[in-house]
């Protein structure tokens, strides 16, 4: 039950904070579709999602009225593409049936064509990751993904390699719209089978058969909350818990009649801050307000690790069921107080990269001189993978080389993506270590049974 207070603080947070769930992610599995004769895989693919979401965004909707929060998002995962597609070769001809099936559902976006390559490849699967760039060209709604490592594995450093490549295909075939196709694909490290958010979404073999999880948001509300505090920071932690516990009592109420109407199971509330380009709605500013003077200052990496923990804790104690990535997304694009440290100077790549190895997702949504090379591309892939790998932790890299542009411009993408400066980025050549392939062995805490 909830309380007329908790109410009332709902409406507030709603009128005036930009609380909002952020997404309901239905996630379908595929197995069951998978055939040797592509015609009959993309049939049964395009069956089963048409009858499994078909009332995903009217429910949506629905669910939005009657409580009085806006979800903003409404998506589908499914099994990870290469798996499905590996007896027909049929990737090329499931991606168009994927992306049918998006925009006659009316989502906003479909992830799962992806490949999980943490360890090696196979010649089919180094083939899917080569037609990544076309899939995300030629259609409008789909998100693809690439695991490269484990703590467990180590880091493939041929399938890092290879998509430095990808990378770089995928900027000059949308170059026409500042490269945009990169928006769209992420390379992780510890990939999750249970995340809501794009563009790494994907329904992971241990799930279900349907799962609703959602991904709730909120920094506007965690930096309102902390406008009042004028204590310590053991204060300004619990500030942050007792706010997350609010908001993901929200997601968990959505993921619950989500999930019941969706005659599917409820999966996870995933309880990442995750910024728009709205004033009022960033992560920057949140970390300003517990006191620096600007993002990328010295302070940054504890002030978002003391929040990120305090996410996590307060969101815990609100839900049944925590997955996902939840913590704290810092998307350069996506974030205006973090568009405003890059434009200063305080922000840089460097810094980022520290600031990830405290927080979710990793490097998300920045962009880069069109120019840089695919070697240069694979050498920030991984490094910010090896922060994954030795901690334990799931990070990813979502690079945007804009074809054309060079440091100090913007990319405009607009929407939830936002706007992003181009980075000025350390060029000298990693190469030789590149070409180097192979992978990096597993670390030695990785040993455990």
């Amino acid at each position: 039950m909830y309380s007329s207070n908790e109410i009332i603080e709902t409406i507030n947070m709603v009128s005036h904070q930009h609380l909002d769930v952020r997404t309901i992610t239905l996630g379908i599995s595929l197995f069951d579709c998978i055939t040797d004769d592509k015609k009959k895989t993309c049939d049964k693919i395009y069956d089963k999602i048409m009858y499994k979401a078909k009332n995903l965004v009217k429910i949506g909707e629905d669910i939005s009225n009657e409580i009085g929060v806006p979800i903003v998002n409404k998506r589908i995962s499914v099994t990870p593409i290469s798996l499905v597609a590996a007896a027909s070769k049929g990737h090329l001809e499931i991606i168009k049936t994927l992306d049918k099936a998006a925009n006659e559902i009316g989502i906003d976006f479909l992830g799962g064509y992806s490949a999980l390559v943490h360890k090696e490849m196979t010649p089919y699967e180094k083939e899917f990751i080569l037609s990544i760039p076309e899939a995300l060209q030629s259609t409008s709604k789909i998100c693809s993904s690439v695991n490269v490592a484990t703590t467990k594995a180590g880091i493939n450093m041929d399938a890092i390699k290879l998509m430095g490549n990808v990378i770089k295909d995928c900027a000059y075939l949308t170059k026409d719209n500042d490269s945009i196709g990169c928006a769209k694909l992420v390379v992780f490290a510890n990939a999750v089978e249970d995340n809501p958010f794009m563009a790494g979404a994907f329904l992971g073999s241990g799930e279900g058969d349907t799962v609703v999880n959602v991904g709730v948001s909120g920094p506007g509300v965690v930096k309102t909350a902390l406008e009042s505090v004028d204590g310590d920071l053991t204060e300004v932690a619990e500030c942050i818990k007792q706010t997350a516990f609010k908001i993901t009592r929200v997601g968990q109420l959505v993921a619950k009649e989500a999930a019941q109407r969706l005659n599917a199971s409820t999966g996870i509330v995933d309880l990442s801050l995750a910024p728009t380009p709205v004033v009022g709605d960033s992560v920057a500013h949140i970390l300003e307000e517990i006191g620096l003077e600007q993002v990328g200052g010295f302070g940054t990496t504890a002030t978002l690790a003391m929040l990120n923990d305090a996410v996590k804790k307060g969101g815990i104690m609100a839900c049944s069921s925590v997955g996902g990535l939840s913590g704290a997304f810092i998307p350069v694009s996506e974030d205006i107080g973090m568009i405003h440290g890059v434009e200063s100077g305080c922000l840089t790549l460097e810094k980022l990269e520290a600031m990830t190895a405290v927080c979710s997702v990793g490097l998300d949504m920045f962009a880069v001189p069109g120019d840089t090379s695919a070697e240069v591309i694979s050498a920030i892939i991984a490094d910010e993978i090896a922060i994954g790998v030795v901690n334990q932790k799931t990070t990813a890299v979502r690079v945007i080389p804009v074809y054309g542009k060079k440091a100090g411009e913007y990319a405009e993408f607009g929407g939830l993506l936002g706007r992003a400066p181009i980075l000025k980025i350390n060029t000298s050549s990693p190469a030789k270590f590149i070409n180097r392939g192979g992978r990096i062995p597993a670390p030695l805490h990785s040993f455990k049974n």
